[in-house]
């Protein structure tokens, strides 16, 4: 695979990426609970299965683009490219710790059960917030990048 292509890839795929999560976790994540008739039950029924899409959708980005950076031949990727670990770590996290707390939070209240206080939410939010940042900071170093 050509460096360019490459870049060309990484780049999509970070703006994509952003998009997606833009649109599910700040947007979706709270509007469905405004719509007439979704009581809490469903609304965690339905954002338990857009999360589980996201995440996958997620995976699929971030696969694309190291393999798309390793296949391309780019020196150092990992190395020169912080922000992206720092994302790819996120979803990570999000994969293995998060998702599943919530979704245990969320059968627990499906079911008429109060699971009590948790902070797991806000920590989900600055995940959110911070992989954001990360892929913002990697796709505009890549749209800067004049070297193809």
């Amino acid at each position: 695979m050509r460096k360019k292509l490459s870049y060309q890839i990484n780049t999509g795929a970070a703006f994509l990426w952003m998009g997606f999560v833009l649109s599910i976790s700040f947007m979706e994540a709270w509007l469905k609970f405004q719509a007439p008739g979704i009581t809490i039950p469903l609304g965690l029924g339905i954002g338990k299965l857009v999360f589980r899409a996201l995440n996958i959708m997620e995976w699929v980005f971030a696969i694309t683009i190291l393999c798309a950076g390793f296949l391309g031949k780019q020196k150092n990727f990992l190395k020169e490219n912080p922000f992206l670990i720092l994302s790819v770590s996120i979803i990570a996290i999000q994969t293995i710790w998060l998702l599943p707390a919530l979704n245990h939070r969320a059968e627990l209240l499906i079911n008429g059960h109060n699971p009590g206080e948790s902070m797991l939410h806000i920590i989900y939010v600055v995940c959110e917030i911070i992989k954001m940042i990360g892929l913002f900071i990697y796709g505009t170093k890549l749209l800067n990048y004049e070297h193809y």
